[in-house]
């Protein structure tokens, strides 16, 4: 099976295209080298994907048919990251979360109260 429709059958991906364009910019690994959206992939082969700022790496356990549910997908690949990675991810995850500036992107809940007091007053 392709590695690009692989990621997307296992949900890795959002969209094939997604996919192909992480292949296309180097972005996935089976083993060592960077592969094409072409590349075949086979039960047992270890690849990676790069989730900034970290390569997270799965082994194949089972080739699916086509898209599975996201229960189904431990049944597909296993994940072989280490815990110090995750450990790193999770915290740059909570380090961007935390420089978040006051009213940027979508109004909290506090926020929304005060707009509804403030045009509610007239």
């Amino acid at each position: 099976m392709r590695i690009d429709k692989f990621l997307w059958c296992v949900r890795l991906c959002k969209s094939r295209s997604i996919a192909t364009d992480e292949c296309a910019v180097g972005r996935v690994r089976i083993g060592d080298r960077e592969v094409k959206a072409s590349a075949e992939v086979r039960v047992g082969d270890v690849f990676s994907v790069r989730q900034p700022p970290i390569w997270r790496s799965f082994e194949v356990l089972a080739l699916p048919t086509s898209r599975v549910g996201a229960k189904l997908v431990p049944g597909l690949i296993a994940d072989r990251t280490s815990w110090e990675d995750l450990e790193k991810q999770e915290t740059a995850r909570k380090v961007k979360a935390a420089q978040r500036d006051p009213g940027a992107g979508r109004p909290t809940k506090r926020d929304r109260r005060d707009m509804d007091r403030f045009t509610s007053e007239e």
